[in-house]
């Protein structure tokens, strides 16, 4: 018994040990506390309460300038928007009411509702198809670098980049000298848009921009068709010096259409002199009773030749021979200014989408998309039921970020948008900026639409944060 005491009240004999005739051990007391007054306690109470002073003196600079720099402003600005233009009178809910009643600010509404639809969704769908498509390829890597450099750009840059993309002259804007040379394939284009007759010519406008003759014309008797305003860079590269026709066979007619200009000076009108050249490829019909009867095209020199069914008739250059050329779209008017801001948008945040989703797409268990692959299911069934649900985390993070960042857009509506039509592309951060700023500033108003701007924030963080929580508990 005194060994067993000598051992500890937490420590009991051995079973083999154990005292036979039915003598009971007492169990082993637990510790209890230590006394008040032991090196212990007072540890413990030292260390939570350096915990505590730490805690609030590192947290005290943040909460200083989150106080400052957020709570304050969003108070202020809440405060402020119940008021006047100048601050001084209670406007109750009026600046609120102007948020869905004025033209402008309603445009700007509706423009952001169009961008938080279908940037975000436009911009992760293409950052998913990159980073599917080259996960598998030799190359990969040097792709997602390229889709992803314009992250590395401003939006000040990115949106001067763009003004001149979609430049409305198709020798400088890349968007419409592609669509010009599309267009142009396809369709003809004008020969002489600038072309007209003078006064002294024998031609008269005949309306919808041709011109005919102001006498019909006769067997015999060659026709004069001159023109001016034939710009030099315009006329054709293999158009040679005008000439005289000869006399037509069988009551045939002929004639010259020419350039009736003299670089240099000199020359006499309706007169072909040395240097004037021939309007190779223009077109000549001959019209009697409103009725085309013969056509033509003149050669290089100029000269034309139609049949006797012409006689009597009235010469008529169409109006396809002078239509203005084609010059392609109009990007930055009000009707695609929106699409083609979003456009550059997503060309700068696919590269982000693509990243995040290619992590995303590197930690998935390759066994199990083996494993379908396996049970005969095609890469489009493997990608629609397999890894677009599991990486659904990543999408809703991508989603959430870009629909957060589209609601502050300026930078690129307010430099690509031409001043003529950014009323057209207006949105809630570049009208914030237009109704707080300027000799008719309007603080109320500004500052309602920054309350808005809030409003519609917080649903999609109240999302983002029920989705992180969500993650956390699994």
């Amino acid at each position: 018994m005194t060994t067993a005491a000598a051992g500890g009240a937490d420590e009991a004999p051995p079973a083999d040990k154990q005292p036979s005739g039915g003598t009971s051990v007492p169990a082993p007391r637990k510790a209890g506390p230590a006394p008040s007054g032991s090196p212990g306690a007072r540890s413990g109470r030292s260390v939570t309460g350096t915990r505590t002073v730490i805690a609030a003196v590192f947290l005290l600079p943040a909460l200083v300038l989150l106080g400052a720099l957020v709570v304050y402003p969003i108070v202020y600005s809440v405060y402020r928007s119940f008021f006047d233009q100048a601050g001084t009178g209670f406007a109750g809910i009026d600046n609120y009411k102007a948020l869905f009643t004025d033209d402008t600010i309603r445009t700007a509404v509706k423009n952001n509702a169009i961008w938080v639809v279908f940037a975000p969704t436009v911009a992760t769908a293409l950052g998913l198809i990159f980073a599917v498509l080259t996960e598998r390829i030799r190359w990969g890597t040097a792709f997602k670098l390229i889709v992803f450099m314009p992250m590395a750009i401003s939006m000040l840059a990115a949106g001067i980049i763009f003004r001149l993309v979609y430049d409305q002259a198709p020798e400088r804007g890349v968007a419409n000298a592609v669509w010009v040379g599309v267009h142009d394939t396809f369709a003809e284009s004008s020969g002489f848009p600038k072309a007209h007759p003078l006064p002294v010519h024998p031609l008269k406008a005949a309306g919808g921009g041709a011109f005919v003759t102001k006498t019909p014309v006769r067997a015999g008797e060659p026709v004069q068709l001159p023109l001016v305003g034939v710009l030099p860079a315009k006329m054709p590269g293999d158009a040679k010096p005008a000439r005289a026709p000869g006399p037509g066979n069988d009551g045939e007619i002929t004639g010259t259409a020419w350039l009736d200009f003299t670089k240099g000076g000199g020359g006499s009108p309706n007169v072909i002199d040395a240097k004037e050249l021939g309007l190779k490829g223009i077109k000549v019909e001959a019209v009697k009773d409103g009725k085309v009867v013969a056509s033509a095209t003149a050669g290089a020199d100029g000269t034309f030749t139609l049949p006797a069914s012409a006689d009597g008739a009235e010469l008529r250059l169409p109006a396809s021979n002078f239509k203005e050329p084609y010059n392609g779209v109009e990007w930055l008017g009000p009707s695609l200014v929106t699409p083609g801001i979003i456009g550059s948008y997503v060309w700068m945040w696919a590269g982000f989408a693509m990243v995040l989703i290619a992590a995303g797409l590197a930690g998935l268990p390759r066994e199990l998309l083996e494993a379908a692959r396996v049970d005969g299911a095609n890469e489009w069934q493997v990608f629609r039921r397999i890894t677009v649900p599991m990486l659904a985390p990543v999408l809703a993070v991508v989603l959430v970020t870009l629909m957060i960042n589209v609601l502050k857009v300026f930078d690129l509506v307010f430099i690509i948008a031409p001043g003529s039509s950014q009323d057209d592309a207006n949105v809630l951060a570049l009208q914030l900026y237009r109704s707080s700023f300027g000799t008719d500033a309007d603080l109320g108003i500004g500052s309602a639409i920054a309350v808005l701007l809030l409003l519609l924030v917080i649903p999609v963080m109240l999302f983002n944060i029920r989705r992180i929580r969500k993650e956390g508990r699994r």
